[in-house]
């Protein structure tokens, strides 16, 4: 497939957790255009079968080639999982990006840190994070923390607050007061409560997430392939688009994206 420089920059998620990553593309890569898929029409993911999440994840490619993208980021663990590797093989020619949780990077940080891996429970399930998990046996002391719940109440617009200090507090309190070194926020809607998982913490625990890693590898991606825009802007310009066709999912990315 011949890509265009001029083409867009795509990222999908099945909800607004992917604008955490949209973020950093537009931090390193001001001058791209952008399109944001939230694939809410088909949400949540996790709950699907990894045949059925691949077939609309090639559905929604398709669509994605016809509004002229030149590169996909997918900004979600379970559509990683399920069709990264197929889409690539589809699309040899298309830099196509996906998100695993930080975990290198946080147990590289540290001489045999304690860290704690906030994911949703079927992210901490899947046989490609347990897989990650055993890279690093006798390096870490590595503690998943199944967040059920926690991407609802982000898609309902609660980023700080009680809502999510209530539900933090009761997350961390099945860690019974042992001293973490690092948290991994583990799904791309994590990092929109960063700031009360560091609260909760304090400044001694460092926060990693896998946002600005993946937009580094889509950077490097797109450039290897010639393809980074010669666009000049003082603004980015960004697409919205919801397949449900639900407005306050387009508005809650505005919200989110802060710009």
């Amino acid at each position: 497939m011949e890509q265009n420089k001029n083409g867009r920059v795509a990222v999908i998620d099945s909800g607004v957790g992917g604008i955490s990553v949209l973020r950093e593309l537009i931090r390193l890569m001001p001058n791209e255009k952008y399109i944001y898929l939230a694939d809410s029409k088909n949400a949540p993911y996790g709950t699907k079968a990894k045949d059925e999440v691949l077939s609309i994840m090639l559905e929604n490619t398709d669509r994605l080639f016809k509004l002229g993208v030149k590169a996909i980021v997918v900004a979600c663990n379970t559509a990683t999982s399920a069709a990264v590797r197929v889409m690539r093989e589809k699309y040899p020619d298309v830099p196509i990006v996906g998100i695993e949780p930080a975990v290198k990077p946080a147990v590289e940080a540290f001489d045999f840190p304690t860290v704690a891996v906030m994911a949703t429970p079927l992210t901490l399930a899947e046989e490609k994070f347990i897989t990650l998990i055993k890279r690093f046996d006798g390096r870490a002391d590595i503690i998943p923390l199944p967040c059920a719940g926690l991407m609802e109440i982000i898609e309902s617009g609660h980023t700080d607050g009680e809502v999510v200090d209530t539900y933090l507090n009761k997350v961390f309190g099945e860690l019974g007061g042992k001293k973490i070194d690092a948290v991994v926020l583990g799904c791309t809607h994590y990092p929109f409560v960063k700031g009360a998982v560091q609260k909760y913490f304090g400044e001694s625990v460092r926060i990693f997430d896998g946002g600005e890693g993946t937009a580094r590898e889509a950077k490097r991606r797109i450039c290897e392939s010639g393809l980074e825009s010669g666009r000049s802007a003082d603004v980015p310009e960004i697409e919205f688009i919801s397949t449900s066709g639900d407005e306050r999912v387009t508005e809650l990315c505005h919200k989110l994206l802060g710009l």
